[in-house]
């Protein structure tokens, strides 16, 4: 399958990137789960060409590579198939054809710091000290007392590294003791991880968003992590017992990344997005990685900012000044690991979050449901299936952030006519897609209108972004300028109404985030905004 370009801008810098969590997308089978099928069944929901669609202009999904599932696809058995729960490479075919036929573009998801202990290179490694992929992991003989190597930790809970009886070494696991890590030093892993992002690219693949990009390569002397000292027990997460200078982030991850980079270059329009919750000064180094940027890594902060118009002017205002004229600036605000938007700001505060999402500068990423309004879901214990939870002591689940998309108001809200592989939000009712394609203020239509707005005027796909000093400390705002196209947003962080001046200009509504306004209507003064409402405003 020939892979499509695009001959000016490359499509990263304008698409707005839909996460799907396939498990939970569409179940075409009736088996509960969702798959490739589904998600082909939604092409026409996520874009279609006309206003009715979401409008979106690419996907990434998340693994659906063979798996034992002990992390739901992020513990890959073979990079290079599709898990039959998801379908074949047929059906994938398919899904790219029918996606880049309405101008979606594919992005995989790559997980390659580790493997499942169930593959066929690890079952090697394993095998013996002297077999040929032996050092295609990381292995470590213990200590005299025969104790772990040092006091790395997991993300997953626990030690990093798990006794293999039979060879009498341990290996490194940054995550599940069923995930072993890749040793990324060895030319021989790096040849073939080029391979695997070949391989996919030949089957139209226009992107890959690369799993856990800051754990690739630990510390070559080993040493132990120093304490944190800020870590108190029993209120912090027991990963940050130490602070992972050693065991994380290392300098060779820029080589790493700058291998996927020349795939990204050789094939042209490939757009690499990597996952590191850094701060802004390691954000900053993961830009550098390659030249030119055809790589961005994520920027999550604003998930865990307070919800705050000043903390979020100012890390907003040194994100964007930190971006050199290429760079791809990221934002974020929910993903199958992270609550939902909804569950941690509230209603109102989740519709002000999309139009900050949709209106800054930079590529957007929305993940299922979140067009909905969906919140975390409320799973019974007995009802767990996450694999951090099952094996981890004191572990959080994600699966409240991972259940079925909410269709429509019948059985299952319309994901499954079988029981779902996790319970449905008991707000589906109201909460689905069906109920609010006939709301003309609801959510969807939020997000259906923010998306065409970006879509569809220069000044929001490519302006420049600069924020305003404002007269109250609790409205945040800041200006999108092109050539010959200017916006305004008007953002209010509080739970009062605040009227605040405008600049000097014509100033017209072009959406508000309630939706009741009327487009076009004239604003000049001063702005009346109710509690953590916002507003899009053109101006000449």
């Amino acid at each position: 399958m020939k892979q499509d370009h695009t001959p000016s801008t490359p499509w990263y810098r304008q698409a707005v990137i839909y996460q799907i969590y396939p498990w939970s997308f569409k179940d075409s089978n009736q088996d509960g789960i969702g798959d490739l099928r589904g998600i082909i069944e939604k092409l026409d929901y996520l874009n279609d060409g006309t206003p009715d669609s979401l409008g979106v202009g690419a996907i990434w999904i998340s693994p659906i590579y063979p798996s034992p599932m002990k992390d739901f696809g992020y513990d890959i058995s073979d990079y290079c198939g599709i898990d039959p729960r998801f379908g074949n490479l047929d059906i994938f075919d398919e899904l790219v054809e029918k996606a880049h036929a309405r101008g979606i573009k594919i992005i995989m998801d790559l997980v390659t710091n580790h493997t499942s202990d169930q593959h066929p290179w690890f079952v090697e490694s394993r095998s013996s000290k002297d077999n040929p992929k032996r050092d295609w992991y990381v292995w470590h003989e213990p200590r005299p007392d025969g104790s772990a190597p040092n006091n790395w930790l997991s993300v997953s809970g626990g030690s990093i590294w798990t006794l293999d009886e039979k060879t009498g070494q341990y290996y490194l696991h940054n995550f599940l003791l069923e995930q072993p890590d890749l040793n990324w030093r060895n030319e021989e892993v790096q040849k073939e991880m080029q391979k695997v992002l070949e391989f996919w690219i030949g089957h139209g693949v226009n992107g890959f968003r690369v799993d856990a990009a800051s754990h690739f390569v630990e510390d070559s002397l080993f040493r132990d992590d120093p304490i944190n000292k800020g870590y108190i027990d029993g209120e912090t997460n027991p990963y940050d017992k130490y602070s992972h200078i050693f065991s994380t982030n290392q300098p060779e991850i820029k080589k790493i990344i700058g291998l996927m980079c020349d795939i990204s270059e050789k094939y042209k329009d490939i757009f690499i997005v990597s996952e590191t919750y850094l701060g802004l000064e390691e954000i900053k180094r993961f830009y550098r990685f390659c030249d030119p940027p055809v790589h961005a890594p994520f920027n999550f902060q604003l998930m865990s900012l307070p919800w705050q118009a000043e903390a979020f002017k100012i890390y907003i205002d040194r994100f964007d000044k930190s971006m050199m004229p290429l760079d791809v600036p990221t934002y974020v605000l929910g993903n199958h690991d992270r609550d939902r938007v909804a569950s941690q700001r509230g209603s109102n505060e989740s519709r002000a979050a999309a139009l900050l999402l949709l209106t800054l500068r930079g590529t957007p990423f929305v993940y299922y449901g979140e067009e909905l309004g969906m919140k975390n879901v409320d799973i019974p214990k007995k009802l767990l299936r996450d694999g951090f939870v099952k094996t981890s002591e004191g572990m959080f689940s994600r699966d409240p952030e991972r259940t079925p998309m909410q269709w429509d108001s019948t059985e299952n809200a319309g994901f499954s006519k079988v029981a779902p592989w996790l319970p449905v939000a008991n707000d589906y009712k109201t909460v689905n897609v069906e109920y609010q394609k006939k709301d003309s203020a609801s959510m969807l239509i939020l997000y259906k209108t923010l998306i065409r707005l970006r879509n569809t005027n220069k000044g929001l796909l490519e302006g420049s972004y600069r924020s305003l000093n404002t007269e109250s400390q609790d409205i945040f705002a800041y200006t999108r300028n092109s050539d010959n196209q200017n916006f305004l947003v008007m953002i209010n962080f509080s739970n009062n109404k605040i009227t605040e001046p405008l600049p000097t200009g014509d100033f017209e509504c072009m959406c508000t985030t309630h939706l009741d306004v009327p487009t076009g209507q004239k604003l000049n003064g001063t702005i009346t905004l109710r509690p953590n409402e916002g507003y899009l405003l053109k101006y000449s």
